[in-house]
C-alpha cells in the first residue's frame, strides 16, 4: 500500500497536468475559431479555381497540347510526396493518421519501382519518416498556426522549379481535411496531373454540364498564355489550401486531445483522493488500535 506521502505527491503531479491540459485546449479551442473561418474562407476560391482548370482540361481535344506541368509526364518515373504534419505533439492521431497513408503510399509507388522524393511540411513528419525513409526526404520546412499565400507561394515555386529541372514527373499532397472539432479527414490530393476530387463541387458541377464540354468562361488574351500564368498559381492556392485545412485540423484534434486528457485527471484525482482517504482512514484506525492495546495493557 502506498504512503500517505506518495498519494499527496500523485495528487498534486495530476493537479499540475490537469491545470497544464486544461490551459492548453482552451487556446487551441481560441485558434480554432480563427483558422476554421479561414479554411472556409478559402473553400470557394479554390473549388473555383479546379472547375476554371477542369474547363481548361474539358475545351482541349488533343491531350498533346497541354502542358507537362498540369497533365505530368509519362510515364511517371519519380513521384514527389508533400507530408504537411504540425511541429508539435499532444494532438492526439492528427499525425500518426498522416504518417500511416504517407507510408502506404510510398510503399505502393516503390512496388511500382518509382523514385519517391519526400518534401516535408512540419517537423513531426520529419522526424518520424526519417526513421526509415530519411535517404527520400529532399526538404523540410516548419509548419505555421496561421499559413500566409506568401508561404504556400514560396514552396510552390520551389516544386515548379523541380519541376522544369525534371527532379520528378507527378506530385501527390497528404493532409487533414477539417469536418469539425472532433472529425479530421485524411486526405491525399494529386497536385501534377491535375485531378478534381469528387468531393469537390467543381467536379459535379462539371459532371453536369458533361454533354456540353465548354463552358460560359471566354479567355483573353488566349488559353495557352492564360494557362501559363495560371498554372503555378494554381498549385500555389492548392498548397495554400491544404496549409489552411491542415492548420484548422491540427487545432480541432489537439483540443479534442486536451479535453480528453482533462477528463482522464478528474478521473485519476477521483481514484486517488478515494485511495487516500481510505488510507489515512486505516492509518487512523491502526493507531487508535495501538492506543487501546497499550492502555489495556497497563
Amino acid at each position: 500500500m502506498p504512503s500517505l506521502k506518495d498519494l499527496k505527491n500523485r495528487q498534486r503531479s495530476i493537479l499540475a497536468t490537469k491545470k497544464i491540459t486544461s490551459a492548453m485546449k482552451m487556446i487551441a479551442a481560441a485558434k480554432l475559431k480563427k483558422a476554421q473561418a479561414q479554411a472556409y474562407a478559402a473553400r470557394p476560391y479554390t473549388e473555383l479555381m479546379a472547375e476554371m482548370l477542369g474547363d481548361f482540361l474539358a475545351r482541349v481535344q488533343d491531350p498533346a497540347q497541354l502542358p507537362a506541368f498540369l497533365v505530368g509526364r509519362e510515364p511517371s518515373r519519380s513521384h514527389m510526396l508533400i507530408v504537411t504534419t504540425s511541429n508539435r505533439g499532444l494532438s492526439g492521431g492528427f499525425n500518426s493518421s498522416l504518417i500511416r497513408m504517407a507510408e502506404a503510399q510510398i510503399n505502393k509507388l516503390q512496388t511500382k519501382d518509382q523514385e519517391v522524393k519526400i518534401y516535408c511540411i512540419g517537423r513531426k513528419g520529419k522526424e518520424q519518416l526519417a526513421r526509415r525513409y530519411h535517404p527520400l526526404i529532399i526538404q523540410t520546412v516548419d509548419a505555421l498556426d496561421k499559413p500566409r499565400f506568401h508561404d504556400a507561394s514560396r514552396i510552390a515555386k520551389e516544386l515548379f522549379s523541380l519541376f522544369e529541372n525534371q527532379e520528378f514527373d507527378s506530385c501527390s499532397i497528404i493532409y487533414n481535411k477539417f469536418v469539425s472539432a472532433l472529425t479530421q479527414k485524411t486526405t491525399s490530393t494529386s497536385l501534377i496531373p491535375f485531378k478534381i476530387e469528387q468531393d469537390n463541387p467543381a467536379q459535379q458541377r462539371i459532371d453536369k454540364n458533361s454533354q456540353t464540354p465548354k463552358s460560359s468562361y471566354e479567355y483573353e488574351p488566349s488559353e495557352p498564355e492564360v494557362l501559363n500564368q495560371l498554372l503555378p498559381r494554381n498549385l500555389a492556392v492548392q498548397i495554400y489550401h491544404t496549409l489552411l485545412e491542415n492548420a484548422a485540423s491540427e487545432q480541432g484534434a489537439r483540443m479534442s486531445a486536451m479535453d480528453t486528457a482533462t477528463r482522464n485527471a478528474n478521473d485519476m484525482l477521483k481514484t486517488i483522493n478515494l485511495t487516500y482517504n481510505r488510507t489515512r482512514q486505516a492509518y487512523i484506525t491502526k493507531e487508535l488500535i495501538e492506543i487501546i492495546s497499550g492502555a489495556e495493557t497497563l
